[in-house]
Parts: structure tokens; C-alpha cells; sequence
């Protein structure tokens, strides 16, 4: 998930020469030898060692971009990491942090493009992180967090966001407007219910959902061009459509069926307008092979599907006909204006979709 930042200049800074290495050596302060080059380094690497505090002579590295500390036994943050104006990537994963840990000029960091608080003890969504406007990563899998504050439409540049493994129980409508998200993971909780304002995540390949408590989805869910859904454990993925009933179309919907898929030709002086509106309702059967269409009168279908190459889920279809489950038959095309291509879109998109 870290590759989403690419940034070639800061990749030529972070070079052997500028990298401070100290991990995995049982630590409880900064070297000396870390110091005496405190101006030169760009990437200070501490994870694995035995802090308990961070030394206040961390404001000596004021060019640093990267600073990793984390697997350490860290309960506090000092003031003195604001004076860090440069940095563009924290990494304090694996330590006892809380939300009180957290300075309250956090979001004066405003460089800071990455941020990994995985695995430490927030019971709280510390709000200075959404001060942040230029981040783009956000890690805070693993710890107690039980509601995603409203504020977290303040990230405007956010790409990934993790909060898996956490107990939120629900999700702010706000999240929609985080217009550059690619990849949301929001497994491992309480979740109940999705917000349709999904709709709005033009960019959004990657959805985690799993092990919650979710029995539906929007359907608006179905206008986005995932790449990756991870549903499993889920009632709705035990949910399945029962007492399926087919109501046998009236005389309106078959003539109705005939005109569109005959392309019969008629104009404003044939019919009534409110004829006209029912005929622009007509809807295309899913199934690909078939070119007809229905009105009111439909097939609810349950077909089970390959996601992603992982997980076989079923999905609710609606279909023209009974016949079309087992032996569909071909029509003419119900549409002058649709194409084959918007017919493999639309089918790609049903093959992405399972609908509660």
C-alpha cells in the first residue's frame, strides 16, 4: 500500500548516504553517531528496539523525510517532533500509543504525505490527523476505534485508507468525498451498512469489507470500477433471495416487450404520452445472451460468480424470462443506441457487484 507515494526527487535523497539505520539494536536513545549526522540524514530508522521515549534530540534532524519507529514501547509523542517540517513519512506502528499521546499541534506536520499508526491503542480517531491536507496514506489498522469522525472529508488527498481490525460500527456519509481514494479497507469490524455516497469514489480499485456485519449493499454500488471487493464473511454473503416468484406479464408489458424488441417504429401522434413513458422504461435482461427486455414483470435469479479469482458469491440478477436461466433465447437488440461495448461494461460491472 506505501507504493501509492511516488515522488522521484525524495527517492534520490533517500539514498545509503542520507539513511540513518539503527533497527532491530535495542536502543533506548538516538546513537551519537546518529547525531553527529543529524543534518544530513533524510531517512532515520529505529523500528525494533527498546525506546520508551523519543530523546528531544530528534529536533536535530530537521531535514529528515522518513522517520520509522515503530515495534518500540512508545506511550508518548514529545512536542519536539513538530519542529520536524520536512517530514513526509511517519511509521509509529506496533507501540502503546493512545490518542492523549498524540501533541495537539499534530497537524502542523503539514508535509506529511504518509502516516502508519497500525497496532497501538487509539479508542479514538485522533482528530489532528485530519488536519493533515496533504496526506495521502492513512494507516490505523488494529487498534479500538469506534467511530470514523465526520472531519475525515478534510483529507482531500488521501489515496489509502486502512482501518481494519478496529470497532467501528458504522460509516460517515462523509467518506464519499474523499474524491482520490484507491483503496479502502475497512475489514475486521462491526460494520453494518455501506453509505451510497460511494458512488462518488471515481477512483476507488480496491474495497475491503470482510468479516463484518453487512447484510446489504447499496446498489449504487454497482457504478464502481472495482478491481478488488473482499465480502467474505458477511450475512449477506449467507443471504440468499428465497420464495423467488415470477409474475406472469400483462397484455401492457407484452406488447410493450414486442415494440421494443421488434423495433416497431411509432411516433408522437401513435400513442399517448403516457405510452411513450412506458416504453422508455423497458430495462435490459443481464443475461448477455439475451436481447430482451421487461417493464415490471421480471425473474429474480440467484447466480453464484467468481470474484476477483477467490470467492464464489452469489449475486441477484433480474432477467426477461424463466427461459433464461437454463436455455435463453436471442432477441434483436432493444436499443438503437446501445453498443457491444457498453454490453461488456455493463456485464463486467454485474460480475463485480453481489447485491443483498
Amino acid at each position: 500500500m506505501a507504493g501509492y507515494i511516488s515522488d522521484a526527487s525524495s527517492d534520490s535523497e533517500l539514498n545509503g548516504r542520507n539513511t540513518g539505520d539503527a533497527s532491530h539494536n535495542s536502543l533506548s536513545t538516538i546513537p551519537d553517531h546518529l547525531i553527529s549526522r543529524a543534518k544530513e540524514i533524510r531517512s532515520l530508522i529505529l523500528h525494533h528496539n527498546e525506546f520508551l521515549l523519543i530523546p528531544k534530540s530528534i529536533s536535530l534532524f530537521g531535514n529528515l523525510l522518513t522517520l520509522d519507529l515503530s515495534n518500540n514501547h512508545l506511550t508518548d509523542l514529545p512536542k519536539e517532533l513538530i519542529t520536524l517540517k520536512n517530514l513526509r513519512k511517519l511509521v509509529v506502528k506496533s507501540n502503546g500509543l493512545t490518542c492523549s499521546s498524540i501533541p495537539k499541534d499534530f497537524g502542523l506536520l503539514s508535509s506529511l504525505e504518509e502516516l502508519n499508526f497500525s497496532g497501538n491503542m487509539f479508542e479514538v480517531f485522533p482528530p489532528q490527523f485530519t488536519e493533515l491536507s496533504r496526506l495521502k496514506c492513512l494507516y490505523l489498522g488494529g487498534n479500538c476505534i469506534s467511530e470514523m469522525p465526520n472531519s475525515i472529508k478534510n483529507l482531500q488527498r488521501l489515496e489509502v485508507l486502512y482501518l481494519g481490525g478496529n470497532r467501528l460500527t458504522e460509516v460517515p456519509a462523509e467518506i464519499g468525498q474523499l474524491y482520490y481514494l484507491i483503496s479502502l479497507v475497512l475489514c475486521d469490524n462491526h460494520i453494518q451498512s455501506i453509505p451510497p455516497t460511494l458512488i462518488h469514489l471515481r477512483n476507488l480499485q480496491s474495497l475491503s469489507l470482510h468479516n463484518n456485519q453487512i447484510s446489504t449493499l447499496p446498489p449504487e454500488i454497482v457504478r464502481l470500477n472495482l478491481s478488488e471487493l473482499s465480502l467474505r464473511n458477511n450475512p449477506l454473503v449467507n443471504k440468499f433471495v428465497q420464495d423467488m416468484t415470477y409474475e406472469p406479464p400483462t397484455l401492457l408489458e407484452l406488447s410493450g416487450r414486442v415494440v421494443k424488441i421488434e423495433k416497431v417504429k411509432y411516433s408522437k401522434e401513435d400513442l399517448p404520452s403516457n405510452l411513450r413513458k412506458y416504453l422508455s422504461s423497458a430495462q435490459r435482461c443481464v443475461n448477455s445472451k439475451c436481447k430482451g427486455v421487461y417493464f415490471t414483470s421480471r425473474v429474480e435469479h440467484v447466480k453464484f460468480v467468481d470474484f476477483c479469482g477467490k470467492y464464489r458469491l452469489p449475486l441477484l440478477q433480474y432477467l426477461c424470462s424463466p427461459q433464461c436461466r437454463t436455455t435463453p433465447a436471442v432477441y434483436h437488440s432493444s436499443s438503437d443506441t446501445e453498443t457491444d461495448e457498453d454490453e461488456a461494461m455493463a456485464n463486467a460491472r454485474l460480475r463485480r457487484v453481489l447485491l443483498g
